[in-house]
């Protein structure tokens, strides 16, 4: 009877939920391993790539750098390092923002929208090859069907 107790209240997974979870964790390092691997000839990480394509679709290029930090699901000081690096090989820039000085914003460089431009295309093939052509296409819908309600809940509780 302790037993069924414990089980009600831990809420465990029952065999389905358990296959479900663990298919997504499978999947989730498998195919983040692989796009990373496919970026490596470039030199670039996932997270880099991140980076370049926030930079890439933002106004002028340029955000600041706490919002890069949010965007990207960094801490300020991991993202500051990493910046660094990416200042080191040429893809971005650091700016002060005048309309506070304590701000900085991180700028793509003509060396990094280049790269973005070679690296994409190679980028959304591997992304086809690895994930997106492997699921049927009405697989698609219900895919993030399933998945926007986690991403709802877990964009609302980021900021708490």
């Amino acid at each position: 009877m302790e037993t069924e107790t414990a089980d009600r209240t831990t809420g465990w997974l029952t065999e389905a939920e358990q296959r479900a979870w663990r298919i997504h964790l499978d999947v989730s390092r498998l195919l983040m391993y692989q796009l990373e691997r496919d970026l490596q000839p470039f030199g670039l990480t996932n997270n880099d790539y991140e980076i370049l394509v926030n930079l890439s679709e933002a106004e002028d290029h340029r955000m600041r750098m706490s919002d890069l930090a949010k965007s990207t699901l960094q801490s300020k000081s991991r993202l500051s390092h990493q910046i660094t690096r990416m200042e080191s090989a040429g893809l971005v820039r650091r700016e002060n923002c005048e309309s506070d000085r304590r701000g900085l914003y991180a700028v793509l460089t003509e060396q990094g929208w280049e790269t973005m431009r070679e690296v994409a295309p190679r980028h959304v093939a591997s992304v086809r090859d690895h994930f997106i052509d492997l699921l049927p296409p009405e697989a698609l819908d219900s895919y993030h069907a399933a998945l926007s309600p986690v991403a709802t809940h877990l964009r609302a509780t980021r900021g708490h």
